[in-house]
């Protein structure tokens, strides 16, 4: 008596072919490392501000993903496609999860957040008080506070716990890309591969959105949310000081992480080709998973003897090569704008860190999800050869370079800040020495140039602090409290009986949100051409190595674009940053802490010209790949004409 025959398990999964289901759970997986990822980049400043630590050090942190990619992106490139892929992919998401968990573990082992202020806590709507005297009876013992024992507790190692956690979140991340795609690659059909990992590349935009709408959604909540009384706080979203709730975004997505690695757990180690699988292949297929089930394993020594031939074939690839060293450019210049836009939108245009974040989300992802999906659609509908397609990924990538230099023009200056950019008496001058701080209106009043305390006065200047804008009185309280008889108000030309100030800095130019506008429409536009050229550029590198080194090849250049720039591209940007500051903010005992305000017109070109310097020289190497392609074209073609005789002789003498 026959058996009764069962559904192909390798090739259906509740009616879904497995390969829709992988298709399926690797969406997830992207969403889910992208989406942590996108989150800590928005949460930067975030972390900056709480740890009370220099952009530089910020740069580390993040490229601290990166590193732990470096450590087993080789190896799990390598010896991954000889294993079982998915489960490897689950046990990177669990490990995802893991990290996001140590991320946040600081904010729960740490005090509460104390910012500088020179407000008293017990001030009321009836005391009127001489802020000269009380900063002069501060600053006289804030000083000399500084002893080692303050200044470890102040300028606590916390974000030590933020950098391992990083790490190890690109250790988990380090299987999912090169893995998936080589699955997608050996179990689907030429011509449907492109469209395939095209839409995987959306599931990249989708979990960056989602990411950094979270993030918009965390930096407007205090950080200390459920343990301090919002009424208590007197600085607001757009101060310098400011810090959200970095903590609970992270939270969420390692549950999400978690979740995302789940259904890998039960997806065979091989699929049968799409659209090529018959009875017989099935049978072997399932005869060969019984064999390995049955304790049949590779031995090390034969699953490494390719390393080094696929290795030295890579390096002798010139168009592979060339491929890496432009993704070096490239990627440099991409995450060091990334890493820090939601801080330049927050310099440059005075918007929270709340606000900036959502304006990322909203106007830049979605038309690089469509212009993903568009550019691997018609790879696919077309079939575009290799030169082709490398041909289109240059011109595009080389229109959109050109129109992003018009972004040079969407100027927002700094609001005037006493001491800093201009003179108390309101004459223009960019300073970077605290000394200028001082001045006749506020010298009796020996205030702490130290603190960063802003206040705006009635003629539109911004002072550093309640003192050093030589204020006498104060009325109100908390976050209304008015500062009166300010002595530096008054020397700067302005006449009114009573010059006061208010907490928190004077507003930004009027044209502000317009050049804010037109920035952003203009970040729109790179965007989508950028992302159009991406899937025609991809496909030249996948389509330049050979089957059996494609899942090697992927990972050493994931390995090449982390080592080169992810990790050293935030750091210097980070340095670059942190010379532009013009006033930074202090510790608790005195320390140096986070800067608090930029030198916005040098900002601004370090921001956009580094990035324009290094996709600038990346054309080099991409006209040196367009040669390249077009001279192997030829030689194929030469071939192809040689033999076309003697075929033709042969068809000639059967007939005969």
């Amino acid at each position: 008596m026959k058996e009764t025959k069962k559904p192909a398990a390798t090739e259906k999964f509740c009616y879904i072919s497995k390969l829709k289901v992988f298709l399926l759970a690797s969406s997830l997986a992207y969403l889910a490392k992208t989406m942590s990822g996108a989150y800590m980049n928005s949460m930067l400043t975030q972390i900056e501000r709480r740890f009370n630590i220099p952009a530089s050090l910020v740069g580390i942190i993040n490229g601290s993903f990166e590193i732990g990619n470096l450590l087993v992106i080789a190896f799990v490139s390598y010896f991954g496609a000889k294993l079982h892929r998915p489960r490897l992919i689950a046990l990177g998401c669990t490990v995802m999860s893991f990290a996001c968990l140590l991320i946040s573990l600081p904010h729960f082992l740490m005090e509460r957040y104390q910012y500088e202020t020179a407000l008293s806590p017990l001030e009321n709507s009836s005391s009127s008080m001489s802020m000269c005297l009380i900063n002069q009876s501060q600053s006289s013992t804030h000083m000399e506070k500084q002893s080692a024992e303050c200044e470890q507790k102040s300028g606590s190692l916390m974000w030590v716990f933020v950098l391992v956690g990083n790490i190890l979140r690109g250790i988990g991340e380090t299987p999912i890309m090169p893995l998936v795609i080589s699955y997608v690659e050996d179990f689907s059909k030429a011509e449907n591969s492109p469209f395939y990992i095209g839409c995987l590349q959306v599931a990249t935009v989708i979990g960056p959105f989602l990411g950094f709408m979270l993030g918009s959604y965390c930096a407007q909540l205090y950080v200390d949310l459920g343990f301090t009384d919002i009424e208590e706080v007197t600085i607001t979203l757009t101060d310098a000081r400011w810090v959200g709730a970095w903590w609970l975004g992270i939270l969420i997505c390692g549950s999400v992480s978690l979740l995302a690695g789940i259904p890998f757990c039960f997806l065979p180690k091989s699929l049968p080709k799409e659209g090529l699988a018959n009875e017989t292949e099935l049978l072997s297929m399932r005869n060969t998973s019984l064999l390995q089930e049955s304790g049949v394993r590779l031995k090390m020594r034969e699953i490494t003897k390719d390393f080094i031939p696929f290795l030295r074939s890579l390096f002798h690839n010139p168009v592979y090569m060339l491929f890496i060293c432009i993704t070096v450019m490239q990627f440099s210049a991409f995450n060091g704008m990334i890493t820090f836009m939601p801080k330049y939108l927050e310099q440059q245009y005075g918007k929270s860190a709340s606000q900036a974040i959502f304006l990322i989300a909203v106007y830049n992802l979605p038309v690089i999800c469509i212009g993903y999906f568009l550019g691997g659609f018609l790879m696919k509908k077309f079939k575009i050869s290799t030169i082709h397609a490398a041909n289109i990924a240059f011109w595009i990538s080389l229109t959109e370079y050109l129109i992003y230099f018009a972004a040079y023009f969407t100027v927002c200056e700094n609001s005037p800040v006493a001491g800093l950019t201009v003179s108390y008496e309101g004459i223009e001058q960019v300073s970077y020495m605290e000394i200028t701080l001082l001045a006749d209106c506020n010298r009796d009043c020996d205030c702490s140039i130290k603190v960063w305390d802003p206040v705006c006065g009635e003629n539109g200047i911004t002072y550093v602090s309640p003192c050093l804008a030589g204020c006498r009185a104060s009325d109100g309280t908390r976050k209304y409290t008015v500062f009166e008889n300010c002595t530096c108000v008054a020397a700067s030309g302005f006449s009114s009986g009573n010059v006061s100030a208010v907490l928190g800095q004077c507003d930004k130019e009027a044209n502000c949100d317009m050049m804010l506008q037109y920035f952003l429409i203009l970040s729109i536009v790179c965007s989508f051409i950028y992302s159009l050229g991406a899937m025609p550029g991809y496909m030249v590198l996948i389509r330049s190595l050979k089957p059996e080194e494609k899942s090697f090849g992927v990972g050493i250049h994931t390995l090449a674009s982390r080592v080169f720039a992810g990790i050293p591209s935030p750091i210097y940007f980070g340095a670059l940053i942190d010379s532009t500051c013009l006033k930074w903010g202090t510790l608790s005992c005195g320390g140096e802490g986070a800067c608090r305000m930029y030198d916005i017109v040098t900002y601004r070109w370090y921001y956009l010209g580094l990035p324009a310097i290094l996709r600038g020289v990346s054309y080099i190497p991409s006209v040196l790949i367009l040669l390249i392609l077009k001279k192997q074209l030829k030689s194929s073609e030469g071939k192809t004409l040689k033999r076309s005789p003697m075929a033709m002789e042969n068809i000639d003498e059967q007939n005969d």
